[in-house]
């Protein structure tokens, strides 16, 4: 693959290094009250564009034939919004005994509270060739969920940093969450045939606006001097991110993997993915509604960053063998029979 082809698949992970990068350089221009007014623009405009695009790109319309499939649906959404982020929690109460940040620990904790991504767990269950009715049922169905349920587990692990009441920081989810997605859903009925025809980018666009949010993130955090990671904590995170990933991915394989589980290798494959992601999308924008005004914003938000480009790259690495894994099963299936 040539370099250019190479940076238009990987554009997104070189933009979050571009956008920290300008940040530091002149953070002035992103904080409160500057030239971007990030206050208006991308705690409000920016927030909503994200979920109106994700209200108008969800195929809710194709769930009906993963529908039935509840145990294996069952199994998702508690894994990754009950266990994940229990796990994590006694994860952190035992990294809390180290010298690791404790901002990047609060943040580590974020990344359980996530919901499932409404993308790459689908495009790396289709790469494989698993159950892709389930892999969009359950990032389309825990991507309506997260939004409930995501902010209470927050609330629950970490409290909130923001001087902002609980009953407004539900009430600025309500109106930059939840409204945009159902206009969105509403618009794609009258537009679907159009959508269909015209296939706009929904992905591109969602993820240039959270570059926004990540580059007003980060200028709040360097433009005050007294906020900073040592190199140590950052190693060890990412060595804890890629743990976690990994140990998560092989413990979905072997429990649903087991005779008694029920389930099929490619909805083995699902769940592998399923499960074990975090949505970057909509975990950022809650995370500037939750931390509103919280200097140590961007120190929180850093795990979620590294989580993101993490489970993509391993994802990939590992469809080869998911594959090779599936293919034999599906074989050995049919030879029984």
């Amino acid at each position: 693959m040539g370099l250019l082809a190479r940076i238009r698949k990987e554009w997104f992970i070189i933009g979050i290094v571009v956008a920290i990068g300008c940040a530091r350089l002149e953070p002035s221009v992103g904080v409160k009250g500057g030239p971007l007014r990030p206050e208006i623009t991308v705690s409000y405009i920016a927030v909503s564009a994200i979920f109106l695009n994700s209200g108008l790109s969800l195929k809710t319309e194709e769930l009906a034939s993963a529908l039935l499939h509840v145990r294996l649906h069952l199994f998702v959404q508690s894994f990754t919004l009950v266990f994940f982020p229990a796990c994590i929690w006694l994860l952190v109460h035992i990294l809390e005994l180290t010298s690791m940040n404790q901002w990047l620990l609060r943040g580590l904790q974020t990344v359980g509270c996530m919901p499932p991504p409404v993308s790459s767990a689908v495009i790396l269950t289709k790469a494989v060739g698993g159950n892709e009715a389930a892999a969009i049922f359950n990032s389309a169905f825990g991507s309506f969920l997260g939004i409930v349920v995501t902010p209470l587990l927050l609330l629950l692990f970490l409290g909130s940093s923001s001087a902002v009441p609980f009953s407004s920081i539900f009430s600025q989810l309500f109106m930059t969450v939840v409204v945009p997605l159902l206009i969105g859903q509403v618009l794609r009925r009258w537009l679907k045939e159009w959508l269909e025809r015209a296939r706009p980018p929904f992905g591109a666009v969602s993820s240039a606006v959270l570059l926004l949010i990540i580059y007003s993130t980060f200028c709040e955090s360097f433009s005050r001097p007294d906020t900073h990671i040592d190199h140590l904590s950052l190693l060890l995170l990412c060595f804890i991110v890629f743990s976690v990933q990994l140990s998560f991915m092989l413990l979905t394989f072997v429990i649903s993997t087991r005779p008694a589980s029920g389930f099929s290798p490619a909805d083995t494959v699902a769940i592998i993915f399923c499960a074990t992601h975090k949505s970057l999308t909509l975990g950022i924008p809650m995370l500037k509604i939750v931390f509103a005004g919280d200097e140590n914003l961007s120190l929180v938000s850093v795990p979620l960053l590294v989580y993101h480009p993490a489970q993509i790259l391993l994802g990939s690495v590992l469809v080869p063998t998911i594959r090779a894994w599936m293919t034999s099963r599906q074989k050995s299936a049919i030879l029984i029979q």
